[in-house]
């Protein structure tokens, strides 16, 4: 009898130091990008209307027409790469759930023109602008060289 106590005793102590070493793994999948608008949590797709592209939030991904097709990338088209995704105005679609936002192209690009400002947004993430910290040292760099004349 003590030995059949003894192993129940341990079993619920296996049990419960188990449930206690359960690791908790939080991955960023499908995680809005830092120049996403702040506020929408729910959101799959935004049209980005100056470049007349979607982006995928939940593959990371834009999407863009292309020799007459539509065409998923990890970056903007070639001509578009220098475009400012912070201040660019993002129209969330918070309507559409599906695999192919672009179905609804030709009343996008119409509704949302190039240029198309909506309500202000705030993006997620704040733009990191190195070349304010050069500029900073560029000044100081002045500045230490004139004292020393």
């Amino acid at each position: 009898m003590k030995t059949f106590k003894l192993l129940v005793l341990g079993l619920i102590l296996f049990a419960a130091t188990s449930s206690h070493a359960q690791i908790s793994v939080n991955v960023n999948i499908g995680t809005a990008p830092e120049w996403g608008p702040s506020g929408y949590s729910e959101v799959e797709y935004y049209y980005l209307p100056d470049v007349e592209a979607y982006y995928d939030i939940h593959n990371s991904q834009f999407i863009y027409l292309g020799q007459d097709k539509w065409i998923r990338s990890k970056y903007l088209p070639k001509q578009y790469r220098g475009y400012d995704l912070y201040s660019g105005y993002k129209v969330v679609l918070s309507d559409y759930h599906g695999k192919t936002p672009y179905t609804h192209y030709k009343e996008h690009k119409v509704k949302y023109h190039k240029g198309y400002k909506g309500k202000p947004q705030k993006t997620i993430g704040y733009k990191k602008n190195p070349a304010k910290k050069s500029d900073h040292k560029e000044k100081s760099n002045k500045n230490n060289h004139k004292e020393k004349h």
